[in-house]
């Protein structure tokens, strides 16, 4: 007696019925895919693009929206801070490292950061094509960058003023193209990153009106740039010399300036623990979901046992054991869930997909859907409990199931 396949029978019998169990459970199982799959990479990409920077040092305002803006650039700045206390502060005693930052400008979507070539070592990065910037309004572009927007080493390009899309071109200077960087998985690849002069000199093009463009002769590949005239930049990453400065250094910055100081560990820490609130109320929705799928699953196997008593005393009359009639109705249970397992966990998969491809820029941009986590398969496993579960009772009734009672009945 083939059982599999006769529990498959069983199950089709009822598409409607079946169908809609397979389907609440896979939507729970799809949430709690969506959940694991953002949480570990997010997490990993957080941590990834904070490697390497113990402070970040900005302008007075919110501790969070500094982090998010200075490193991961997914948010606004909170503002400029003058270069001469920046370059204080980078004589600091404490300070091994120093990375600046001026941000103010896009190219369709993606931010134009001013930096120097300090930058490109902190994360390690590797060029597909070209070489790194050399002269003012030179730009190196993250692989991401270049894979959506199609520029190449030596196309040009114009600016545009803003943080986000939407804003007027700075039509005085074309930004060209001298590098394109290899895929990190980083912030980087979300970037366009060049001197900070050249945002220098495309703001003060703008202020000034001119009509003339005017190109710095010298720009600063490491280190901070230096200025006669009261300059400004966004951020300054820092790098400890010791233990010692994560205790003074912060405290020094926030009372002694009017500069402030953040740190991505606790900040990251700090966001991770308020969305934990949200993913556990979406958690929770996805674990009722699951029990109404597994108590449906129960109903199902139950009512459709009182229907086919007679069947199964066929059966039993025709030389199926008792234990055999048990593993039909378990088998009906685990077949039912296992579905509903994989296609919630494909489910969750095409959901990510999805919400990827309608990011233009940002964090999310950089997930991939179709990574398959080693947890994906606890998913499954607690899918299949719960159809072992669902059909404990219904197994047993079939167990007891009498040949001469139901026959007589007939």
């Amino acid at each position: 007696m083939n059982l599999i396949k006769l529990s498959w029978k069983y199950l089709t019998f009822r598409p409607m019925s079946t169908g809609l169990n397979v389907l609440l459970l896979a939507l729970g199982l799809a949430i709690i895919t969506v959940l694991l799959l953002m949480q570990d990479q997010l997490e990993k990409k957080m941590n990834q693009d904070a490697a390497g920077i113990d402070l970040v040092v900005g302008a007075k305002g919110s501790p969070l929206q500094l982090i998010l803006s200075g490193v991961y650039h997914i948010d606004f700045p909170t503002g400029n801070i003058p270069l001469a206390e920046a370059q204080k502060l980078t004589r600091n005693r404490l300070v091994k490292q120093s990375i600046p930052l001026a941000l103010g400008d896009n190219y369709q979507g993606f931010r134009i950061v001013g930096t120097n070539l300090d930058y490109l070592e902190l994360y390690s990065t590797e060029f597909e094509s070209g070489d790194s910037w050399k002269e003012a309004f030179d730009v190196v572009l993250g692989a991401g960058v270049a894979k959506k927007i199609g520029l190449k080493v030596g196309d040009e390009f114009l600016g545009s003023h803003g943080i986000s899309e939407g804003s007027h071109d700075h039509d005085a200077n074309y930004f060209k193209v001298t590098g394109v960087l290899k895929p990190k998985g980083n912030v980087v690849d979300r970037l366009i990153l060049t001197s900070i002069e050249s945002v220098w000199a495309t703001h003060e093009e703008e202020e000034e009106e001119e009509s003339s463009s005017h190109v710095p002769s010298e720009i600063t590949l490491h280190g901070l740039p230096q200025s006669e005239e009261p300059k400004e930049i966004t951020t300054l990453l820092i790098q400890y010399r010791n233990p010692m400065a994560a205790i003074q250094l912060p405290r020094q910055v926030n009372a002694g300036t009017s500069m402030q100081a953040a740190s991505p560990s606790f900040e990251m820490s700090r966001l991770f623990e308020i969305l934990g609130v949200g993913i556990s109320l979406l958690r929770g929705l996805a674990f009722v979901l699951i029990g109404i799928s597994g108590l449906g699953i129960f109903i199902a196997l139950y009512n459709s046992l009182k229907e086919r008593k007679y069947d199964l005393a066929i059966l039993r009359a025709i030389g199926a054991a008792r234990f055999q009639l048990l593993q039909l109705i378990f088998l009906e249970g685990i077949m039912l869930t296992f579905i509903g397992a994989v296609l919630g966990i494909l489910l969750g998969h095409s959901f990510l997909a999805v919400l990827v491809s309608q990011q233009e820029s940002g964090v999310m941009v950089s997930l991939n859907p179709w990574i398959f986590l080693k947890s994906e398969l606890w998913i499954v496993i607690y899918a299949l409990t719960v159809g072992i579960l669902a059909s404990v009772i219904p197994a047993i009734a079939a167990y007891q199931t009498s040949i001469a009672k139901q026959l007589t009945k007939a």
